[in-house]
């Protein structure tokens, strides 16, 4: 159905209202650590802090970014960017590594450090998150330590053979085991995450290496990590950019995902609609920020978007899928709340640059699933997983893989694009 000036506003005061009265409050309300600084990020179904003694780079880093783009976005009257000063004082203060530089994955909540490994997810969050700091703030504190770990990955983690980066180190850079300990494999998820952070990076210094590091970021995302058919993320790939089997790491991201062996069936045709959208949509922005290469990249970001769209949305109950082969089709009907957000974003960019319909419909079909299932609206944040129907099957509201970037980044980024949406209606 068409998309009317009636049924926008609808979607954009219902935002407007879970992103003040609900999630910011949720985050602004328990997240700060009065007795050691930085943010508690567990909590539990009823939103009670959960009590596990552990602030990750993941979670610190993604928050300090939720409170900064809110404070620069005008939301939270102050209280964001005391927050996100917090957040940096403690990043700084308790994860920074003064012997071999970068940060540290995990410490206590005290500040004591826990896992020493300098890995380049994590890595790649406190760029972005530092860098959008001091756009929000000023304070240039975020754009010199967002440079030092720039630099840092520039000199440990770039492959001078074959391009791209190595993602896991131990805790003086030297790179990690095969297998598990993820030293022999590339993903997608991190040069995508690397694109993001290189272009608020760049977004903040404007200086010229920041921008030819994104455009070659691109360019490796778009010639070795999508698939030259489908146009769609392919998960994992061996150091010479051959496709890997994806398998879960030891100490990173994937462990909610996969079987107790540790590698996914249809390990080698899998791609997540979550993914292949956000990918369309940051890389629709990093043109903006670039000044440049829409004409480019149009294809390739239309391809992506459209994948998501015809093959990651369920017709029947609304939201979207986990993953599916990329020829098209479903793999795992359940709905994780991290590509809802991506995908409500990315379906709304889709409107104001290929045409409202019928990527209206797509948007509206993943937002009524999340404003009447996806969202724990007595607590104020988004429940974890649900079943394809949207019954909980995880019910924890935060911990250091889902924490507030996706939620509070979603809310803001499509208040943005429904306004930008009403004045073409």
């Amino acid at each position: 159905m068409a998309a009317t000036a009636k049924k926008v506003s609808i979607c954009l005061e219902e935002c407007k209202h879970h992103l003040t009265s609900e999630l910011l409050p949720f985050w602004l309300s328990r997240c700060k650590d009065d007795q050691h600084g930085g943010f508690i990020t567990h909590f539990d179904r009823d939103g009670q802090d959960s009590g596990e003694d552990e602030k990750s780079l993941i979670a610190q880093t993604r928050t300090i970014y939720a409170m900064a783009a809110a404070h620069r976005a005008g939301y939270g009257e102050g209280q964001c960017g005391r927050l996100a000063k917090e957040g940096v004082d403690f990043l700084i203060d308790k994860m920074w590594d003064r012997q071999h530089g970068g940060f540290y994955w995990t410490v206590t909540r005290a500040g004591q450090c826990a896992i020493d490994k300098k890995i380049l997810y994590g890595l790649s969050f406190a760029m972005y998150a530092l860098s959008e700091y001091t756009l929000a703030t000023g304070d240039k504190r975020g754009l010199k330590y967002a440079k030092n770990v720039f630099d840092l990955v520039k000199k440990h983690c770039a492959d001078t053979l074959h391009g791209g980066y190595w993602e896991m180190f131990e805790r003086d850079w030297d790179l990690c085991g095969p297998g598990a300990q993820g030293g022999d494999r590339k993903t997608l998820d991190v040069h995508m995450h690397l694109m993001e952070a290189y272009t608020t990076l760049y977004e903040c210094s404007q200086d010229p290496l920041h921008r030819r590091t994104l455009l070659e970021t691109i360019g490796l995302l778009r010639t070795r990590m999508l698939h030259p058919e489908y146009g769609t993320g392919i998960p994992q790939f061996w150091g010479d950019w051959s496709v890997a089997p994806q398998i879960k790491f030891d100490v990173v991201w994937g462990w909610d995902r996969f079987t107790d062996e540790g590698t996914k069936s249809n390990a080698r045709d899998t791609t997540s609609a979550g993914h292949n959208v956000e990918f369309a949509w940051l890389l629709a922005h990093a043109t903006r920020v670039l000044d440049a290469g829409w004409t480019d990249y149009q294809e390739d970001i239309q391809r992506a978007m459209d994948h998501g769209r015809t093959n990651g949305i369920d017709p029947e109950y609304g939201g979207v899928y986990v993953e599916g082969p990329h020829a098209g089709g479903v793999y795992d009907r359940e709905k994780e709340f991290w590509q809802q957000a991506e995908v409500m974003i990315g379906m709304l960019e889709g409107c104001l640059h290929f045409g409202i319909d019928p990527y209206w419909d797509a948007y509206e079909s993943v937002h009524r699933f999340v404003f009447d299932k996806g969202i724990h609206h007595e607590v104020g944040e988004w429940w974890p997983l649900l079943t394809r129907e949207g019954k909980p099957i995880w019910t924890h509201m935060s911990h250091s893989w889902k924490v507030n970037y996706h939620t509070i980044r979603c809310m803001i980024q499509c208040i943005k694009r429904l306004e930008a949406l009403m004045n073409r209606l």
